[in-house]
C-alpha cells in the first residue's frame, strides 16, 4: 500500500490495521504530511514524533473492539491533552496540563492517538480564524480566504488530510463555520453530551467540544466514542450519544423563506443553497419556508450584554493581570463586560427568555431545520479591513444555535459554479444529532464532493442503523412482543414495524419472570456485573404509543434502555420488586436463547 496517496479516513486506516499495517506507519506518515503541507500556523504545539511513536507502540496488535485504534487526531488549544501545554492562542496564559480533558480521555481509552494542539482565534472569540498572536493556518482550499475560526488549526488539520478527525470547540460556530470554509463536515453536539471538564470556557453555559472529519460518518464515530456523562461537570447531560440513523423520506425541514435569508450579495452561496433544497426534496422531505427574523434577534444576543460578560469571567484574571497580552480585536469585543452590571446581565436573561418563547412555534414548525452555513466568503483582505464586521455576518445563522439548545452538523454539498465549497448546516432539537447527521450523511452522499482538499473520494456509507420516522417512536423489545413469539401480534396490530437486532450495554441483568402464560422476561439495569442482552428495536407510531403502554402489566413498564453502541431507547424494564421467585437468566444472553434452552 502506498502511504503517501492512502485517504486517512476511519474505515481505510482500520481496514490497512486488519492486514497488517503498524500504527506507527501511520504517524510516520502524519508527520510527513505535516511538513508536506508546509503550514506553521495549524499546529501551535506538535507532539514530538518519538512521544507519539511510542504511544503507538504501546497499543499493541490490531483491536477491532476499540473504535478508533491507531487514529491520530488533533485538540484545539483549549482542551487540555495531558503533557501538551494549553495557550488558547495566548502565550501568557500558557501552562502545563497534567492530566486528559474528559473526551480526550475517553477519545484515548478507544485507540485514538492525540498528536498536538492547533492554532484557534484568542479565547476562542471569533469565526475568522485570524485573530491569534501565532502564525494564522491558511484556507486549506483557497489561501486567500480566512480559514475560519475560532477552531481555525483543527479544520485546516482535517482537510488537508494530515488527521482523520480533529476536537474544536463551539460556542457562536466555531466549530461549523471552519467546516464550510474548508470543505469538511463539523459536528456540534447537543449540549452536554461532550464533557466540558478539561476545556477553557468562552461562554460556559453554552460550549461545546465540536469535532471537524471528512465524513459524517467519521464525526459520529468519534462522537460515540468521545460521548459520556461527566459527573464532575455540571453542565454534563446523562444523554446518551445516538446512533447514526438512516433517513427516512417526509421529514418537514424549516428553511429561510424568501424574505429572511441572508447572502449579503453573494449570490453563488444563494444559488448553492436552492440547489441543496432541490436535493432533500427530491428525497423525499417537503420544505418549509419560515421567517428567521425572530432566531436573528436570538443571535444577536450572543455578542451583546450577558454572554459578553460570561466571556470577561472566564478569563477575567487575563484581564486585570496582563491586558497587553490579549489580542487586540479580542481585548476590544469582551472588553466591553467591564460596563456592565448585573442588572444589565438578568436583563438579557429576560430578553431571550421572551424571545425564546417567541420562536418556539417557528422551530416546533417543522422536524428540523437546513440554513446555509455561511451566509457568503470573506478573503484575509476583507479583515484587515474590518476585523468585526464580516465575523458578525458569518455567524449569521450559527450565533443563535446553542442559545436555543439546537444540535447541528454543517456538511459538504456540491462545489458552487466558482469553485468555492458548498456547505449547508442540519439542526435539531436537543438529542436528536442522529436524525440530522442522518440526513446529512445523505447529502454528502448525493454531492460526493472531494473529501476536503485532498482529492479522495467519499467512501460509500454502509448500512446505518434503520431509524423511527418523524412520526415514530423507536422501543426496544426483549421478550414475548419479538417476532414470532406470542405477543408479537399486539405491536404489529398497532403498525408497529421491525428496524433491527441489537443489544444492550453490558449493564444489564435478564430474568425469567415468575408466572404466566406467556413466560415474560425481566430486563434490570445494574451497576456491577451487567452483561450485554440481545433484543430487538421496533417502530411505534406516536398515536398508537399511549395505547401500547395500557397494555404494559407491573412489574414491567417502559423506561430507557442503553444500546452497545453507546445510543438509547425506549424499551421494556422490570421493577426490582417483581423479581420475587424469578430466575436469572443472564448468562444465556437474551430471551430466545432461554426459550431454546428450556424447550430442547
Amino acid at each position: 500500500m502506498n502511504m503517501m496517496t492512502m485517504p486517512f479516513t476511519l474505515k481505510q486506516l482500520h481496514t490497512a490495521y486488519a492486514a497488517g499495517l503498524s500504527p506507527m506507519a501511520v504517524i510516520e506518515e502524519v508527520y510527513r504530511r505535516i511538513e508536506e503541507a508546509d503550514d506553521p500556523g495549524i499546529f501551535i504545539h506538535l507532539a514530538p514524533k518519538e512521544t507519539i511513536l511510542s504511544a503507538a507502540a504501546e497499543l499493541g496488535p490490531y483491536d477491532q473492539e476499540r473504535p478508533l485504534y491507531g487514529i491520530p487526531f488533533a485538540v484545539k488549544d483549549n482542551i487540555n491533552v495531558a503533557g501538551m501545554p494549553t495557550t488558547c492562542a495566548c502565550p501568557d496564559f500558557e501552562y502545563a496540563a497534567t492530566a486528559d480533558a474528559f473526551v480526550v480521555a475517553k477519545l484515548k481509552a478507544a485507540g485514538a492517538l492525540p498528536i498536538g494542539k492547533t492554532n484557534l482565534d484568542q479565547f476562542a472569540t471569533g469565526l475568522v480564524g485570524i485573530r491569534s498572536p501565532y502564525t494564522i493556518p491558511r484556507n486549506a482550499i483557497d489561501p486567500s480566504i480566512v480559514p475560519g475560526g475560532s477552531s481555525s488549526g483543527s479544520a485546516v488539520a482535517v482537510a488537508r488530510g494530515i488527521v482523520p478527525f480533529a476536537l474544536g470547540t463551539d460556542t457562536a460556530g466555531s466549530g461549523r463555520v471552519p467546516a464550510a470554509l474548508n470543505n469538511i463536515v463539523g459536528l456540534k453536539p447537543t449540549l452536554g453530551t461532550l464533557s466540558a471538564t478539561g476545556m477553557v470556557p468562552a461562554c460556559r453555559t453554552l460550549d461545546t467540544i465540536s469535532i471537524f472529519a471528512l465524513s459524517v460518518t467519521d464525526a459520529f464515530a468519534a462522537y460515540a466514542a468521545a460521548a459520556g456523562y461527566d459527573q464532575a461537570d455540571a453542565y454534563s447531560r446523562d444523554v446518551a450519544a445516538p446512533f447514526l440513523e438512516t433517513p427516512g423520506a417526509g421529514f418537514s425541514i424549516g428553511v429561510p423563506d424568501a424574505a429572511s435569508r441572508r447572502f449579503f450579495g453573494d449570490v453563488e452561496q444563494e444559488v448553492s443553497f436552492e440547489a441543496t433544497l432541490a436535493v432533500l426534496e427530491a428525497k423525499g422531505h417537503r420544505i418549509v419556508p419560515l421567517d428567521f427574523t425572530p432566531l436573528y434577534r436570538i443571535a444577536e444576543l450572543l455578542y451583546e450584554g450577558a454572554w459578553v460578560a460570561e466571556r470577561y469571567a472566564a478569563i477575567e484574571e487575563v484581564f486585570r493581570t496582563t491586558p497587553d497580552a490579549l489580542f487586540p480585536v479580542t481585548r476590544r469585543i469582551i472588553g466591553r463586560a467591564e460596563t456592565l452590571t448585573a442588572a444589565d446581565a438578568f436583563r438579557d436573561i429576560y430578553r431571550l427568555a421572551d424571545l425564546k418563547r417567541k420562536a418556539a412555534p417557528l422551530i416546533g414548525a417543522a422536524d428540523l431545520l437546513c440554513v446555509p452555513t455561511i451566509p457568503c466568503f470573506f478573503s484575509v483582505n476583507d479583515l484587515e479591513q474590518d476585523p468585526v464586521g464580516p465575523n458578525s455576518k458569518l455567524g449569521t445563522y450559527t450565533n443563535f444555535v446553542n442559545l436555543l439548545d439546537l444540535c447541528g452538523i454543517a456538511v459538504p454539498v456540491a462545489a458552487r459554479t466558482d469553485g468555492r465549497p458548498g456547505n449547508v448546516t442540519l439542526l435539531g432539537a436537543a438529542a436528536l444529532d442522529g436524525r440530522i447527521a442522518g440526513v446529512a450523511a445523505s447529502l454528502q452522499a448525493e454531492a460526493s464532493p472531494p473529501l476536503g482538499s485532498t482529492d479522495w473520494e467519499l467512501e460509500p456509507i454502509e448500512a446505518l442503523a434503520p431509524a423511527a420516522g418523524p412520526a415514530e417512536i423507536a422501543i426496544a423489545l426483549v421478550g414475548a412482543h419479538m417476532r414470532g413469539l406470542p405477543l408479537n401480534g399486539e405491536i404489529t396490530r398497532l403498525g408497529g414495524r421491525f428496524l433491527a437486532q441489537r443489544r444492550t450495554a453490558a449493564e444489564y441483568h435478564l430474568y425469567a419472570l415468575a408466572g404466566g402464560p406467556p413466560q415474560r422476561p425481566g430486563l434490570v439495569r445494574v451497576n456491577e456485573g451487567g452483561q450485554a442482552i440481545a433484543l430487538e428495536v421496533w417502530a411505534l407510531p406516536l398515536d398508537h404509543f399511549g395505547t401500547f403502554m395500557t397494555g404494559v402489566p407491573s412489574p414491567l413498564s417502559i423506561g430507557t434502555v442503553r444500546l452497545d453502541d453507546g445510543s438509547a431507547v425506549k424499551g421494556f424494564l422490570c421493577e426490582p420488586a417483581g423479581l420475587s421467585g424469578a430466575e436469572d437468566i443472564t448468562d444465556l444472553g437474551g430471551w430466545r436463547a432461554f426459550l431454546a434452552a428450556a424447550y430442547s
